[in-house]
């Protein structure tokens, strides 16, 4: 199949060169000449995904239309902040046949939507699989084995599109649960920056396993107030993703609570940055999201905090210890 991967960073060049190895035609669109041409020339990706040498296959551009012209499918994996303008430009250069795998977390931060539910309605098709799930990109490039999910409600299109990735290093399940899925993948980053905090507050294993555990059921509270399945939740996109995110070295939201519990300021973090850590954006949406909903996330809601109220990682710790009682 020819295939263009939107998104030059370290999962959407990950995915390209996953794709080029099973002999798909790929070419990965990135937004700067510049930068596009040295990866080009370089065939490595030295801001986002260090260390790894890409095939000269793959094609490279940034030129939409270039990318674009006589696909079969295009994978998303632009940041949730880009998504719904990178989506506008890419809407008249496709047909009705394309299919279309998403890998970006997160929701829209105008409109709170899910980031499948912006594609369908940008791109004005249904033929939208989202792909989630523990999985580095600098895992994922090094063929090391990984498991994750595809969601569509289309039965069939979730298989097309476990076709194209499934691999014998790279395993694909299937899942009509698209809000299950999506939702997994907007907490997990919240919570990995909780944990994060954690481990750069100097606590151990038992604070960390608490934070997951009870993380998971605020993840619980939120997806079943929504709609989802709580076997989605505590599977590959759910549970899965949320212990790689707060356990990982790769972990770029893990990474931001880690500073946070140090005592460096957000600012001063997302400053000294190259790669966007989603977690930051996704706490404020998070935040608003569960109190429209009226679901409890103490854990997240401290997050939402040190990230925009200037919450200190000790105040963090007392807000949450110091909670009334209750059965689990």
């Amino acid at each position: 199949m020819k295939i263009a991967v939107i998104g030059d960073g370290g999962w959407g060049t990950a995915a390209a060169q996953l794709l080029d190895s099973y002999g798909h035609r790929v070419t990965v669109w990135g937004p700067f000449a510049e930068y596009i041409e040295q990866i080009r020339t370089t065939l490595e990706n030295p801001r986002y995904l260090p260390g790894i040498r890409f095939q000269p296959s793959i094609q490279w551009t940034s030129v939409m239309a270039e990318a674009l012209e006589g696909v079969d499918a295009v994978v998303l994996a632009v940041p949730s902040k880009f998504y719904k303008p990178v989506c506008e430009q890419i809407a008249p250069l496709t047909n009705d046949k394309t299919l279309f795998i998403s890998l970006t977390k997160g929701v829209c931060p105008e409109t709170h939507r899910r980031m499948s539910e912006v594609a369908q309605e940008v791109l004005k098709t249904s033929r939208v699989v989202v792909l989630s799930g523990p999985s580095h990109a600098e895992e994922v490039a090094r063929r090391i084995p990984t498991a994750v999910t595809c969601a569509c409600e289309d039965h069939d299109l979730a298989v097309e599109a476990q076709r194209l990735f499934n691999g014998p290093r790279f395993r694909v399940y299937t899942t009509d649960d698209v809000l299950g899925v999506e939702v997994g993948g907007l907490v997990k980053n919240v919570l990995a920056i909780a944990v994060g905090v954690s481990d750069g507050f100097g606590f151990g294993d038992n604070t960390r396993a608490a934070l997951v555990t009870r993380g998971l059921a605020e993840m619980m509270r939120l997806g079943l107030a929504m709609g989802a399945k709580p076997q989605t939740l505590s599977g590959l996109a759910g549970v899965g993703d949320l212990i790689v995110t707060c356990t990982s070295s790769h972990s770029r939201n893990h990474s931001v609570g880690e500073r946070l519990g140090k005592g460096q300021s957000i600012q001063e973090i997302m400053d000294s940055m190259q790669m966007v850590a989603e977690g930051v954006d996704n706490a404020k949406l998070l935040h608003d999201l569960a109190t429209e909903l009226g679901v409890e996330m103490p854990i997240a809601d401290v997050v939402y905090r040190m990230c925009y109220d200037n919450l200190t990682a000790g105040d963090a710790v007392m807000m949450l210890m110091e909670r009334a009682a209750k059965p689990e």
